[in-house]
């Protein structure tokens, strides 16, 4: 098995870390906020109020199951739209109170069934992309696990976008590649050497900002990095003028 079809089978496991166990072993006091105020309470996207060393911060994420009653109650982590919508009032929440953003991701992608386009699927994460563009905090996004497609995207618009060493980011799955440009699904590892998904290609694409090493999936080292990294980078944006920080922001993602 080649590097890269390694970390695509590990960035899929299902022994991951999911966005609460983060919000538990990382922030302190994390109270979860349901609904969207439209339609639902989507479990696939989960988010709420923390604290990160004193400061109070916005966490939202995708949810994946750790057994198949607990994927059926998450959609294996795929989003429907009013998850997104879910997230981006909180989003804009933290917005009114000044609280920064910080998003975990671990998605194959937005939910692709007929009830969900029916709700608006693409109107909902062309809104968030379009939302997070201009939100006035900051915005840290990690990918924990599987970075697919624009459902991963529409949490992901942000200052610093960070990736766990064994997970991957793509435009779509290897899978989905492969069926589009040899139709034949069975080709995914050879889809996946040629997509450059894995968090050491994108670094050096400067897709991503910072790579966190990985020892295993559960690791108190794994949280400790995370959680010093994003006390440290969350000050470093914090001062920075708001004009600048949304210039930045923009820049960077102008520059794909």
């Amino acid at each position: 098995m080649s590097d890269v079809a390694r970390i695509l089978k590990e960035a899929r496991d299902q022994g991951r870390l999911t966005t609460l166990d983060y919000a538990d072993l990382i922030f302190d006091d994390f109270m979860e906020l349901h609904g969207d105020r439209h339609f639902a309470d989507d479990g696939a996207i989960v988010g709420g109020l923390a604290y990160l060393s004193g400061r109070p911060v916005t966490v939202i994420g995708v949810q994946k199951g750790k057994n198949l009653q607990d994927n059926l109650k998450r959609n294996f982590g795929q989003p429907n739209p009013e998850g997104y919508r879910k997230a981006l009032r909180l989003m804009k929440q933290a917005e009114k109170f000044a609280r920064p953003v910080i998003t975990f991701i671990n998605t194959a992608g937005a939910y692709p069934g007929v009830g969900a386009e029916e709700r608006g699927q693409g109107e909902a994460i062309a809104r968030n992309l379009m939302e997070m563009s201009d939100l006035k905090v900051p915005i840290i996004a990690i990918i924990i696990g599987e970075g697919g497609s624009g459902g991963a995207l529409a949490l992901a618009v942000a200052d610093k976008v960070w990736m766990l060493e064994h997970t991957m980011y793509a435009v779509l799955s290897p899978e989905g590649f492969a069926s589009i440009l040899w139709k034949d699904g069975s080709r995914a590892p050879e889809a996946a050497e040629l997509m450059k998904i894995t968090a050491g290609q994108l670094l050096n694409m400067d897709v991503v900002d910072k790579v966190i090493p990985e020892r295993g999936y559960f690791s108190s080292e794994i949280v400790e990095t995370i959680k010093n990294n994003l006390i440290e980078e969350l000050d470093k944006l914090s001062q920075l003028p708001l004009e600048k920080l949304l210039e930045n922001r923009y820049q960077r993602f102008r520059k794909y």
